[in-house]
């Protein structure tokens, strides 16, 4: 699908246009996100010392924090598709709230696990945020405004591991014990979420031209039938091999992202003797990086658009999916804490920028299934988050070990990015609405153009 109007500029300061609204408003939205979802990374001293888990148990309540996300993230590009990102973003954040603010009476590992998995959920708010500047934002700048909201959102996961150990604080400095501090601080953030999504209802519309529903009446939007529904959408991009390229180029960066934000704070703790709020303030300062480092990715990824078209997209994809690799396999090697500090910053730049720069080409795989691409590609951060889980519940396996295998996997990962082509047609039609953009125009697309 095709959308006029859409914006060819970013304009921070602007909060008048449907465009920049949907940019700011996506990007708090996925930011507030975190701290449901990651909201008790920071604390798993507390509740490991609370519920009495075993290694193998955090492990496990780790990947279900990001494994159902899997499947909703599927689901949700293509319910963006058929009701738009305005309501699909509502409900998940209303209906996301209430397992957060549930898990303050798990008393068991069981109960702990169940919770942690229904919150998952909240995780496919990325699909939203990526597919809702995906179609206000022109070729020219679409790869800023997708890494920009990414980043900006992603931020919530440094700000998390800072904030939600300073609320537990907060609690105990009024005289509540740990065992219920960890608990209610997780009410704080599932208010938010609730308010958040009333807030995303009211301040935002689907598309640069109105609401889906508005646009269907008028004939804009063609209506979800047999052949351009929901299921005729994935069917299209899960025949597509470069969809699934994409799918572990994901897995291999924002997947090790999800799972430096469950681990770092524990990492830390443990392995140079921090205190809790120092092991949290430097885990933080992995997900702070994103202020900056995944725009940069969207930003380069235009950039070389610009010079390349979008094969140049890919090639940045390339180089900055090898160089997180790399940088990973020296932070699993540190040893003094200021290197491992260090380390893990240049390792965070790179990953938050092959971030940047996969969805950086999300948006020109296919225009007809938008959202069933992003769902998939999206997905695949989660399933690789998953696959790293298991490295980090293994009793054989340190947690330096485990990060030495992961950087491995990942520069082999970034080899993927070869199967991502595009036709020269799709390109010579890329780079012409590129310039059209550029130009201050709305793109105009051939109705026979394949990618």
């Amino acid at each position: 699908m095709e959308f006029r109007n859409k914006a060819t500029r970013i304009r921070l300061f602007d909060f008048k246009t449907p465009q920049m609204r949907a940019f700011h408003m996506s990007w708090l939205a996925f930011h507030v996100c975190f701290f449901g979802w990651f909201g008790i990374a920071p604390m798993m001293a507390v509740v490991r010392d609370d519920l009495n888990l075993t290694k193998s148990q955090i492990g496990n309540t780790i990947i279900a924090s990001v494994a159902v996300t899997v499947l909703v993230r599927l689901m949700i590009g293509l319910l963006c598709d058929k009701i738009g990102p305005r309501k699909a973003y509502t409900w998940l954040l209303c209906l996301g709230s209430l397992p957060v603010m549930a898990i303050g009476f798990a008393n068991s590992f069981e109960s702990f696990l169940l919770a942690r998995l229904a919150i998952g959920a909240i995780g496919a708010s990325f699909v939203i945020t990526q597919y809702h500047t995906s179609i206000m934002f022109g070729p020219n700048v679409v790869g800023t405004a997708n890494a920009t909201t990414a980043g900006w959102g992603n931020l919530g996961g440094g700000t998390t591991q800072i904030l939600m150990p300073l609320v537990l604080g907060g609690l105990l400095m009024l005289g509540v014990n740990e065992t219920l501090g960890w608990r209610l601080a997780m009410v704080v953030p599932g208010i938010v979420l609730f308010l958040m999504g009333i807030a995303y209802y009211f301040l935002t519309q689907d598309a640069p031209n109105g609401n889906f529903k508005e646009l269907r009446a008028r004939g804009e939007l063609p209506e979800a039938n047999k052949e351009n529904g929901a299921k005729a959408s994935f069917m299209a991009a899960a025949k597509d091999i470069r969809v699934w390229a994409l799918f572990v180029v994901y897995a291999a960066c924002f997947g090790v992202e999800l799972t430096i934000n469950n681990i770092a704070a524990l990492y830390y703790f443990d392995n140079f003797s921090l205190s809790l709020g120092t092991a949290g303030l430097i885990a933080g300062l992995f997900g702070l990086m994103n202020l900056f480092a995944r725009a940069l990715g969207g930003m380069f990824s235009d950039f070389f658009a610009r010079k390349s078209g979008v094969q140049g997209r890919v090639r940045w994809l390339f180089i900055a999916m090898f160089c997180e690799g790399i940088a990973l396999i020296f932070f699993s090697q540190m040893q003094v804490l200021a290197i491992a500090i260090a380390t893990m910053l240049v390792f965070s730049l790179f990953v938050q920028m092959a971030e940047g720069a996969t969805f950086g080409v999300v948006p020109f795989v296919n225009k007809k299934a938008l959202g069933a691409v992003a769902g998939i590609v999206g997905a695949g951060g989660n399933a690789g988050a998953v696959a790293a889980g298991f490295l980090f519940k293994s009793e054989s396996l340190t947690y330096q070990q485990g990060l030495l295998y992961l950087g491995i996997a990942v520069t082999l990962a970034a080899f993927c990015t070869l199967l991502v082509r595009f036709s020269s047609q799709a390109q010579a039609e890329e780079k012409y609405a590129y310039q059209q953009s550029a130009e201050g125009q709305t793109p105009v697309y051939s109705a026979s153009v394949t990618n």
